[in-house]
């Protein structure tokens, strides 16, 4: 694994874990809240992929 992807990959491990933290001591999450964290994720990731930022994320939205 390249020093690129073990960085995104951490990236997007420490944004799930930080958002673990904010949602423990909730009940609900908004779908809109769902969509960016999710959105968020893929963003890092993507970064370590050139098949990933292929696809139209816009199109995945509707």
């Amino acid at each position: 694994m390249t020093e690129t992807t073990e960085l995104n990959i951490e990236a997007a491990l420490a944004r799930i874990d930080e958002n673990l933290l904010v949602l423990a001591g909730r009940e609900l999450m908004s779908a809109a809240e769902v969509s960016d964290l999710l959105l968020d994720l893929r963003l890092e990731l993507a970064a370590s992929s050139p098949l990933a930022e292929a696809v139209d994320v816009a199109a995945l939205a509707n």
